[in-house]
């Protein structure tokens, strides 16, 4: 009985959060294809393409495009790294995504004391992203640079975590977090997602185009978000850092998967509320209700729609990212590189819903992939609320910092005998 009340109350409070921004927009499915040339110019499917788009069967070409490149998705994660990677600084905004009064006037405010000097400077990594789209402003790839104190990597391996937050997060989402991996020793990079805060075009309200109705546009979103990620570790791989690893939330975990089953460098993996299609979680999920209903009105499916977002979906990576993280001897090829995994979803998720958490939980059991499983008692969007929010920084926290001391203590040959003066730090936060 108690359990139902409270399964009922939470459910209600998770659906009040999800439908209070009242500036989501129904766009209309568009495929998308020019989003995708050089790949389909360089796969050789443009003429396909264009062939099938001619005669009204642009699904059946979405599909084809999907299957190629699950096919060969290193070559449509393959990049350059950028060669003007700089340093900026300048005063923090907010970049909200909804028009909330409270929220307009916490971002006037912050506008305000920037204006008159009182807010800190702070450090931007940024560079020219390697997916170009129609909008520089997104094209610009832009990181919250936060460094360690060098005092507390002395005599260690250097460190560092991409940290990627939710859809429509606003740009001090996480920073709290980095400044906790900071007291590790461990630096951090915050990565705006594409279309997001500074990034999102002048356009647009919401980061409406990172996911959306236009197929092709939000496959090249994942696209940049993960060579993004990728970029940062080139740049801090060739500023002396050894060890790396990847937290993201929400929409930034997928990205975060997509980008470590890519790349051995990400050894320690949260992911912060997780699912196993696109298609799925836009289809089921209350907070993708808009887009859902533009495809609905197009006539598709979910089955439909989960195979025109394949490509992008951690579903079908869990094998490669499973022969990066194999179980085994710290030596020898999988073990080599075996990745440290966090895996968290919350038990009333109406965004990602639970059956589609599971699905990972399962997968990852049935995969061979080694991972610690946390479960929140709330939901998606109650996460960031008093006491979840505790909580879930709680986990994210103690596995960051369990999982780069036994990085530290793999490249030293020995199990050191450190204090957990870390670990109290965080308890006391």
């Amino acid at each position: 009985m108690v359990k139902e009340l409270y399964a009922r109350w939470m459910y209600s409070w998770e659906t009040r959060l999800t439908t209070r921004d009242e500036n989501r927009v129904v766009r209309p499915l568009e495929w998308g294809f020019e989003w995708l040339r050089p790949f389909l110019e360089d796969t050789g499917l443009a003429g396909r393409v264009e062939r099938l788009e001619a005669v009204g069967d642009g699904e059946a070409a979405m599909v084809e495009v999907n299957e190629a490149i699950l096919a060969d998705s290193d070559r449509f994660f393959a990049y350059e790294t950028p060669k003007d990677f700089r340093l900026e600084e300048r005063h923090p905004m907010l970049f909200p995504t909804n028009v909330r009064p409270e929220t307009l006037e916490r971002d006037a405010r912050l506008r305000n004391l920037a204006a008159q000097g009182k807010v800190p400077r702070a450090q931007f990594l940024r560079f020219t992203s390697p997916e170009r789209t129609p909008y520089a402003e997104n094209d610009l790839a832009n990181a919250r640079w936060y460094p360690a104190d060098p005092k507390k990597q002395e005599g260690k391996p250097k460190q560092a975590i991409i940290v990627m937050p939710q859809w429509n997060a606003d740009a001090f989402s996480h920073n709290a977090l980095c400044s906790l991996f900071n007291r590790f020793g461990i630096s951090a990079l915050r990565l705006s997602k594409p279309y997001h805060d500074i990034r999102r075009p002048s356009e647009l309200e919401r980061s409406d185009y990172a996911v959306s109705a236009n197929i092709g546009r939000t496959l090249s979103a994942v696209r940049q978000a993960v060579l993004d990620i990728r970029c940062c570790l080139d740049r801090l791989e060739g500023q002396g850092y050894e060890q790396f690893g990847v937290l993201g939330t929400s929409l930034g975990s997928a990205y975060g998967f997509l980008a470590s089953a890519h790349d051995r460098r990400l050894r320690v993996n949260a992911f912060n509320h997780a699912s196993a299609a696109v298609g799925d979680v836009v289809w089921a999920g209350q907070s993708t209700r808009h887009i859902r209903q533009a495809l609905e009105e197009a006539g598709l499916t979910q089955d439909r729609v989960r195979a025109l977002w394949a490509g992008a979906s951690p579903v079908n990576y869990y094998s490669k990212f499973a022969g990066h993280s194999s179980r085994g001897s710290r030596t020898g090829n999988a073990g080599e590189f075996a990745k440290k995994v966090l895996l968290i979803y919350a038990q009333y998720d109406l965004t990602f819903p639970l059956e589609y958490s599971l699905q990972v939980v399962k997968s990852f059991h049935e995969h061979g992939i080694d991972f610690e499983r946390r479960v929140l008692p709330c939901g998606h969007y109650t996460t960031g609320e008093t006491p979840f929010q505790y909580m879930d920084g709680w986990y994210l926290g103690s596995f960051v910092y369990r999982a780069f001391k036994a990085l530290r203590e793999e490249a030293a040959g020995i199990a050191t005998n450190e204090t957990p003066a870390a670990e109290e730090e965080l308890a006391s936060q």
